[in-house]
């Protein structure tokens, strides 16, 4: 008896023991939730909820939804995340979601495609998709009305494709009738299927765009991961990780006119230091990761600090909202989430005068607060879109975790399942409890006339207007030419006018006159287009050239770049004068040196002629003489550098030696990196020649040049 006494004892003294030790191991990932139980737990703004639009089963993985011109909504989903696809078996695919009692909720969906790899963006087109899937863009179309692609045509292909968090994603399209694509700098060799005999492009170093209608296709400035979008002038703001919304003052093709020089193209425009408030704490593996790192920092004496939360870390899915239901505050606002955060941040985009001219900034409603910010640590709001209802659709990849197992030491990850959640999906949309209902019903544009399409084009919601424009510019529909030229004479609507000029380009139906008309507006964005679009009519020179003077900055900056094709005789006085006002400004003066009279011996010599520059010299002023010296020296042409080189020992530039020594160096880094190989004697007698007579302070610096130029 009492040997059972002492087995009943023991065994209830285990199970003790086994409860207590299972009760106190804390937990270190929380459980998931149904939609309506994360919504609870969604601090938002207020004046405004989230309401269930699609989950599982009917998406599953979703990382970007789009409205077609009909209405249908397609969502993308990346299946295999965070994993590459095995070539041939990817899990990735697209769904056309399908609201069958109009309740405004998802019922079921069609797969429009599957066995995708790496499928990030769709982008509707011809009937058809548009689907980014590294190392391709697709085009895809359902022909049979089964409601699945029955056409998978690969347009572009080489874009990089070896991590799942930098390929090419984000397509957009642009007022000007470009696609956009965010590329995040890698390289690729870019192939046209339908240009076969066009040469490959190397994408390295910026984003992408092309037109389809046109057969163009071109890199782009910038390094956007995932997120992308355009205000309603066309300027393009994207995400990355930890730079949550960035800017590229000088588009791409202005940057590539000489390959002298590299320009900066990319800009932060968050001037505040990058907090966010989420209401998650940061996950086990995180906080211990930090921790490590930190440490490791302290020991090494590196002047360094990693943040486990409260910095942007993942931002996501940047968006501008251009909709007609929320208070007009809104407008123009980009909305950001955040994946590791589990929130969506809000910023205010204010425009100045100066480079690099956006601000984005928090609202005065959210200085110490997020637009949401979720305590479920499995909201993953990686995504937006702005429906034709005008409210935000909120994509939702909804994870246990969102990271990369790359980016986590094994020994942390051991009891992490990457996988876990990918069942899962939500879409919300984003209502505003202020604004009056209004009730929109699908627009049906595929089989409208012209004329009704282009009165679209005044709509107060940006997805109308786009929308419009694509379709005509689709069907090349010539007969909404007439209705197109009087809305853009004719309305008061800046924005519809834009739209009106921009469809006309489209058909090919552009003019000088239109253009003129553009370039000397009232409106700063009419007019910063038109000298876009005059650099295609050479009677509008004299106008482009005055342009230059505009007192709105990105209506200068502008006309200062499209003014950079013409010949220098033309623009040098013009750029001379922009210089002596902007030289202190990065992205004017990177403006004037891409192009070629702008980086020209005959700029230096008009600025001399004015006599404003040469004058005192500040670190500006000097930048600016060795960056135009670094392009002339790359260049290589004897002649030039022989009138530069004159100009050192010129009177105009006596009354300091620094303009000597800063001029000197620029020509030094020029021959080191120039292809030229040509020229060399003469240049190299001119240095010899000047640094015999040089003051002694200068003598180093001719030295230099003629080293420079002996090993170039």
């Amino acid at each position: 008896m009492k040997a059972l006494n002492l087995k009943r004892n023991l065994i209830w003294i285990t199970m003790v023991a086994v409860v207590f030790a299972s009760c106190s191991k804390k937990k270190k990932y929380e459980e998931s939730r149904t939609a309506e139980e994360s919504i609870s737990t969604f601090d938002m703004l207020n004046g405004f909820k989230a309401e269930v639009y699609a989950t599982e089963p009917n998406v599953t993985d979703p990382v970007e939804l789009t409205f077609d011109e009909e209405g249908n909504a397609y969502v993308i989903e990346m299946g295999d995340y965070p994993y590459k696809a095995v070539k041939g078996q990817g899990k990735g695919q697209i769904r056309k979601l399908i609201d069958k009692d109009h309740d405004g909720k998802i019922d079921t969906s069609v797969i429009f495609a599957s066995k995708l790899e790496s499928g990030t963006s769709i982008l509707p087109w011809e009937g058809g998709l548009l689907v980014t899937a590294a190392p391709n863009i697709f085009f895809m179309k359902d022909t049979t009305g089964d409601g699945k692609a029955d056409i998978k045509e690969v347009l572009f292909t080489g874009f990089f494709e070896d991590n799942s968090e930098a390929q090419i994603t984000s397509l957009r399209y642009g007022i000007d009738n470009w696609i956009y694509a965010n590329n995040g700098g890698m390289a690729g060799e870019i192939t046209f299927s339908r240009k076969p005999n066009a040469p490959a492009l190397q994408i390295k170093g910026g984003d992408f765009r092309f037109r389809l209608d046109k057969g163009l296709f071109e890199v782009e400035s910038g390094a956007g991961q995932y997120g992308l979008d355009m205000d309603d002038l066309g300027h393009r703001f994207y995400t990355n990780n930890s730079r949550h919304i960035s800017n590229s003052p000088i588009a791409g093709r202005y940057l590539k006119r000489h390959d002298h020089m590299n320009f900066k193209s990319v800009v932060n425009i968050y001037a505040a230091e990058p907090i966010m408030y989420q209401a998650t704490p940061a996950p086990w593996w995180r906080a211990e990761r930090t921790k490590a790192r930190n440490a490791n920092f302290e020991k090494e004496k590196l002047d360094r600090k990693e943040y486990a939360e409260g910095r942007f870390t993942a931002a996501s899915g940047g968006t501008i909202y251009a909709g007609d239901a929320y208070p007009k505050e809104f407008y123009g606002s980009s909305f950001i989430g955040d994946v590791a955060g589990s929130l969506v941040h809000r910023d205010i985009i204010e425009i100045g005068n100066d480079g690099p001219f956006f601000n984005a900034k928090r609202s005065a409603k959210e200085e110490k607060r997020e637009f949401i910010a979720s305590t479920d640590p499995w909201f993953r709001p990686c995504n937006f879109t702005l429906g034709y209802d005008g409210n935000l659709y909120m994509v939702d990849m909804y994870r246990q975790h969102i990271e990369t197992p790359v980016s986590i030491p094994d020994s942390l990850k051991m009891d992490m399942d990457f996988m876990r959640g990918n069942n899962f999906g939500r879409i919300y949309r984003i209502v505003s409890t202020e604004a009056k209902a209004q009730k929109s019903l699908p627009p049906h544009m595929r089989n409208q006339f012209g004329q009704e399409l282009v009165a679209y084009l005044g709509h107060p919601n940006r997805w109308w207007r786009l929308n419009a424009q694509r379709i005509i510019i689709e069907r090349k529909d010539k007969s909404a030419i007439p209705a197109l030229v009087k809305m853009f004479n004719e309305d008061k609507n800046p924005i519809s006018r834009l739209h009106a000029l921009y469809t006309l380009e489209g058909l090919d139906a552009l003019n000088a006159e239109l253009v003129g008309k553009a370039l000397t507006d009232a409106n700063a964005g009419l007019r910063e287009h038109g000298a876009i679009l005059s650099e295609r009519f050479p009677e509008l020179a004299g106008q482009l050239v005055k342009t230059i003077a505009d007192p709105v900055g990105l209506v200068s900056l502008q006309a200062t770049l499209s003014a950079g094709q013409l010949k220098a005789g033309q623009v040098v006085p013009a750029f001379a004068s922009l210089i002596e006002k902007k030289y202190k400004d990065m992205w004017f003066s990177n403006a004037v040196l891409s192009s070629n009279p702008g980086s020209s011996f005959e700029l230096v010599d008009q600025l001399a002629k004015n006599g404003a520059f040469f004058t005192a010299p500040d670190s500006a002023k000097l930048a600016f003489v060795k960056n135009i010296s670094t392009i002339i020296g790359s260049r290589k042409s004897g002649a030039e550098v022989s009138k530069l080189l004159a100009f050192f020992s010129s009177p105009a530039v006596k009354t300091d030696q620094k303009w000597v020594q800063e001029g000197l160096n620029g020509l030094a880094t020029g021959f080191k990196k120039s292809k030229n190989k040509e020229g060399n004697a003469a240049i190299a007698a001119t240095l010899k020649k000047l640094e015999g007579s040089a003051v002694a302070e200068n003598k180093k610096a001719y030295q230099d040049a003629a080293e420079a130029l002996k090993g170039s």
